[in-house]
C-alpha cells in the first residue's frame, strides 16, 4: 500500500542543518507529514530556501515522487513530537547534547515512536548507556547528501527491540531509502569504517612518497570509483576473477595478507570466512548468472564513464580538474 492510500506517517526532524533539511525534503517528497524543529530563529528562517535547494537536487537525480507531503516548522520539539511515528535527531555531533535530547524524547514522544539519531559516529549505547532505555532507540546514519544518496545505516543498541529496527526500516523504505541493518553497533558503522580504511591507506601512501594527493584521487576517480559505483568490493572481486570469490581469495588473498600485515593489521581470510562470503554472494547472484552480470557491468561502466566525462567537462575540451 502506498502512502497515497493510507494515512501518511508523521516524521519529526530535529535540526535544520544540511542533513536535517535533506531528510525533511526527502520525506516530504515521499508524502510524509514532516515537522522540522529548529530553535535557532535565523536558521529556521533560512530553512525554506534550504528545502527548495534539496528538492531541486531530488528532481535532478530523478528521485522525485511528488508525494505532496506537508512540512511545518517549529521552534521547539515538544509541540511537534506528540504524534510522531519517527523522530530523527540531526543535531550537533556532541554526546552531551544528544543525551539531553534523548532524555526529553523518552519523556515526551509517544510510546510507539521510533527515536533515531543521525549521528556519524556516536552509537546509541553511548547516548543511552542503560539498555532498558534503548528499546525504541537506534542510530539511523545517512550518507551525505541524504536527499540523493538514499542509503541509511540502522545501528541498534544492545537493548533496541527488533520491532523498533523493523519499523524504522519500513519507514525509511517508504521514504525512498534503502536501509542496511547492522547486526550490532560498531564505531563508525559500516560506511565510515570502509571510508576510514581507504583514507588511512591514502594518507600512508602520501606520507611514504608513493604518490601525491592528486595521484590518489585520480586512481580512485578513474579506477576504483566507477566500478564501486556499480558493484561493491565483493561483487567487484568476483566479477574481475574467473572462478569467482574463492578463486579471487586464493589468487590475491596472500598479497592482501602481506600488505595488511606490513601495516600492523591482522589479516586472515580463513576457508570458513571465504565460504561464508561465497554463500552470501550466491544468494544475491547465482553462479549461472555471473556471466550475464559481468557483461552488464562492462556496459554499465562504459555508460557511467561517458556521463562522468561529460560532467567533468572533457566533452567540450575543458580541464577536468
Amino acid at each position: 500500500m502506498s502512502l497515497r492510500e493510507k494515512t501518511p506517517p508523521n516524521v519529526v526532524i530535529l535540526g535544520a542543518g544540511f542533513i536535517g533539511l535533506s531528510l525533511a525534503a526527502a520525506f516530504r517528497d515521499a508524502g510524509f507529514i514532516v515537522d522540522l524543529v529548529e530553535p535557532d530563529m535565523a536558521r529556521r528562517a533560512a530553512a525554506p530556501e534550504g528545502i527548495r535547494l534539496q528538492e531541486k537536487a531530488i528532481a535532478l537525480a530523478g528521485l522525485s515522487r511528488d508525494g505532496n507531503g506537508s512540512l511545518t516548522y517549529f521552534g521547539k520539539a515538544l509541540p511537534a513530537v506528540g504524534h510522531a511515528a519517527l523522530v530523527l535527531e540531526c543535531g550537533p555531533e556532541d554526546l552531551a547534547v544528544k543525551q539531553a535530547i534523548f532524555a526529553d524524547l523518552l519523556r515526551h514522544a509517544p510510546p510507539g515512536a521510533v527515536l533515531a539519531t543521525a549521528s556519524s559516529a556516536i552509537p546509541i549505547s553511548r547516548i543511552l548507556p542503560d539498555p532498558t532505555a534503548q528499546a525504541r532507540c537506534l542510530v539511523a546514519h545517512p550518507v551525505n547528501p541524504p536527499a540523493v544518496l538514499r542509503l541509511i545505516e540502522l545501528a541498534p543498541g544492545p537493548g533496541t527491540s527488533a520491532q523498533t529496527v523493523s519499523r524504522c526500516a519500513e519507514l525509511f523504505r517508504d521514504g525512498g531509502f534503502t536501509p542496511v541493518t547492522l547486526g550490532h553497533e560498531v564505531e563508525g558503522f559500516v560506511l565510515n569504517r570502509l571510508q576510514g580504511a581507504v583514507l588511512r591507506e591514502a594518507y600512508r601512501l602520501v606520507e611514504e612518497g608513493v604518490t601525491d594527493v592528486e595521484g590518489i584521487d585520480t586512481v580512485m576517480r578513474l579506477g576504483l570509483g566507477p566500478r564501486w559505483a556499480l558493484s561493491g568490493p565483493f561483487e567487484t572481486a568476483e566479477l574481475n576473477t574467473a572462478g569467482g570469490i574463492r578463486a579471487h581469495a586464493a589468487r590475491l588473498g596472500p598479497a592482501y595478507k602481506r600488505m595488511g600485515e606490513a601495516r600492523g593489521e591482522t589479516v586472515e581470510w580463513s576457508d570458513a570466512l571465504v565460504t561464508q562470503v561465497e554463500a552470501q554472494r550466491r544468494v544475491v547472484c547465482p553462479a549461472d548468472q555471473l556471466a550475464a552480470r559481468a557483461a552488464w557491468r562492462s556496459e554499465a561502466v562504459a555508460r557511467l564513464v561517458a556521463l562522468r566525462d561529460t560532467l567533468m567537462g572533457k566533452r567540450d575540451g575543458t580541464n577536468d580538474a
